[in-house]
């Protein structure tokens, strides 16, 4: 991981976008290039998720799973340049690819006391040090009040192309009415957020764009 630029600590970059739009891999490269530490919140919702199969919790059991929740410890080992997630002190590793863990996880994410509890995580995550942080609504939720703000999207069938390339089979158009509709913080652009469609620009074109914008807002390059 290079050294961190030198910024006002911390800095947070919101990158917010659906399923298979390219936004893990804009985050992860702008992360290494600005030397931020990258959160992929996603793989915090994986996690829980992961870990409410394992114990055999119906998802749809909201009771069942604010009571696991109160019972779970989350943490990341943060020894690399991309934050891992750990349920208990475990590392779920490939399990988050798994298919039963993509079929259920827009369930998980929807429950209100599993948003409230991973935002505070994500929150605390990123007030101690600067980060490029991912997910579907790290500019309307967790640090609303970054100017550092992204919405990465691309049309649906390029992005059903990509899942499938990535051996995942879960349905874009699922996910997406899952995510638009929920109640609790759904998938929307922050207000002032650039919005980037991938569909048809390759990483070192949608990189340059971000770069672009937060070069106009102070961020060294």
């Amino acid at each position: 991981m290079e050294a961190e630029k030198s910024v006002d600590l911390p800095v947070i970059v919101a990158i917010d976008g659906p399923a298979a739009s390219g936004k893990s891999s804009v985050a992860r490269r702008l992360a290494a290039d600005l030397g931020f530490l990258h959160v992929n919140t996603g793989a915090m919702y994986r996690a829980f998720t992961w870990q409410v199969l394992q114990n055999g919790i119906d998802p749809r059991d909201t009771d069942a799973v604010s009571a696991l929740l109160e019972t779970t410890q989350f943490g990341l080992d943060v020894g690399g340049d991309t934050a891992v997630i750990l349920i208990n002190g475990v590392d779920p590793g490939g399990a988050l690819q798994e298919a039963v863990v993509a079929a259920n996880v827009s369930t998980i994410a929807a429950n209100p006391d599993v948003r409230s509890r991973l935002v505070a995580e994500q929150r605390a995550l990123g007030e101690a040090r600067s980060v490029v942080m991912e997910g579907r609504d790290i500019g309307t939720v967790v640090f609303p009040a970054t100017p550092h703000k992204f919405f990465i999207d691309a049309r649906p069938e390029i992005r059903q192309a990509r899942r499938e390339a990535q051996g995942l089979v879960d349905s874009i158009h699922d996910r997406d009415r899952q995510d638009t509709s929920r109640k609790a913080d759904p998938l929307r652009p922050a207000e002032g957020a650039e919005i980037i469609d991938t569909s048809d620009h390759d990483l070192e074109a949608v990189l340059a764009i971000v770069k672009e914008r937060l070069a106009a807002q102070g961020l060294p390059f």
